[in-house]
């Protein structure tokens, strides 16, 4: 993209449809379903293919609020402009921030899991695997978008190219379909149905990412375009990735074993396969890189668009001038991660990312219902009811989460 006469120069529009699926496929499909399958399968049991399914249909709701709101700000920061031009510069603060605290502290969890993971394996210090890991990470974050979703992409096909090996393994045992057909059907027994819903809520963060595909907006071609439909088939891709793990899963011949491991995706391959689940195991390792990097991208960007926006100091705006990346945005964020890494206790801070996530889609979709009842959005009018409804679901799980104690994350 060239400058447009402008003396301040701006993000590259480098982004087409395969790549932003990448990058939402990327962030979405990360090391939260190697190891959240287990604790689902003891929540939902036979049942736990209804809870993605449910888990899904959350999502997608409020990503239908996303896609509808993208086609009228096509910007970087996509939440936090959402909510400012929908609910004011108040909740635009609150939710820009809630943003960045929730991309950076997971990424520096992440981090800490990775790093602790690789020291098992090289004798080095923690610390020092820890800040290489991000220090890099974030090298390829500002050297440039195209590289850093090349980057992603790469990891991105390991990644769900090791689920879609799973599935393969598995494939004989969907043979069984009224087995398979049983799973899909809902129980009215209250037992079943809390386990379904709580399994659902743990499910939920396990789609928690596509959300990111918005703050790329600036440079994506065509954004209003491209965006959408990059969260739908980001949305569709995982959800039919997730079902058929969770069916597999509960079809497997030793359920114990996959519910008793810390590594429940390897033991399901093992299982599956008669192999060794220690790739299946690696690949989970791997993922981690891959969600550290996107969310360094995504929270840079969030910095970026509310600096444009006027919700953050406007040296967060500046773009590099040879490689259009928000070199300032991205350097404040590496320096955040590696302080909440080296300095805080992040167990019970990442639990909580997940209650300020389903605050910030509250909002997301409070902004539709707001923006859909102005003259100058008569586009939006008839939509209005999803951003009402996606609130109103996002509300309820929110207080479900914190009645029942269930915290989880990506």
């Amino acid at each position: 993209m060239t400058d447009t006469g402008s003396d301040r120069a701006t993000l590259r529009r480098s982004l087409t449809l395969p790549w932003l699926v990448f990058y939402g496929v990327g962030v979405t499909v990360g090391a939260g379903i190697f190891a959240l399958i287990g604790e689902i399968l003891i929540l939902a049991g036979d049942k736990a293919p209804l809870s993605f399914l449910l888990a899904g249909l959350i999502a997608g709701i409020t990503g239908v609020s996303y896609a509808l709101l993208i086609r009228r700000f096509p910007r970087a920061g996509g939440e936090a402009v959402f909510v400012n031009r929908g609910l004011g510069r108040l909740f635009g603060h609150i939710v820009g921030y809630g943003v960045v605290a929730t991309g950076t502290i997971s990424s520096a969890v992440i981090a800490l899991a990775f790093s602790g993971y690789m020291q098992a394996l090289v004798p080095l210090p923690q610390e020092l695997l820890l800040v290489g890991v991000v220090c890099g990470l974030s090298l390829i974050a500002w050297f440039g978008v195209r590289e850093s979703i090349v980057f992603a992409a790469l990891i991105t096909i390991m990644e769900v190219g090791t689920l879609l090996v799973v599935v393969l393994f598995g494939t004989p045992l969907l043979a069984d379909l009224p087995r398979v057909g049983a799973s899909f059907v809902p129980s009215l027994d209250g037992v079943v149905l809390a386990g379904i819903l709580s399994g659902s809520v743990i499910a939920f963060f396990a789609f928690i990412g596509f959300e990111d595909i918005e703050n790329m907006a600036e440079e994506t071609v065509e954004p209003e375009r491209t965006v959408p439909r990059a969260i739908y088939w980001t949305l569709a891709i995982t959800v039919l990735i997730y079902v058929l793990i969770s069916v597999l899963a509960v079809l497997a011949p030793d359920r114990a074993a996959i519910t008793g491991s810390p590594a429940p995706m390897a033991v399901l391959f093992e299982q599956l396969s008669g192999l060794s689940g220690k790739p299946v195991a690696a690949a989970a390792a791997i993922a981690m890189i891959n969600g550290i990097l996107v969310q360094i991208v995504m929270v840079s960007r969030v910095l970026y668009g509310m600096a444009g926006e006027g919700l953050a100091p406007i040296w967060f705006a500046k773009v590099g001038e040879r490689r259009r990346t928000p070199g300032r945005a991205t350097l404040t964020t590496t320096v955040v991660i590696l302080a909440l890494a080296l300095v805080f206790p992040l167990v019970r801070l990442a639990e909580l990312t997940s209650l300020v996530t389903l605050s910030v889609f509250a909002l997301v979709n409070l902004s539709l219902y707001c923006l859909g009842g102005r003259p100058e959005h008569q586009q939006l009018q008839r939509y209005r009811w999803v951003g009402l409804f996606g609130a109103g679901i996002c509300v309820a799980i929110a207080g479900f989460q914190i009645l029942s104690g269930t915290f989880g994350g990506h």
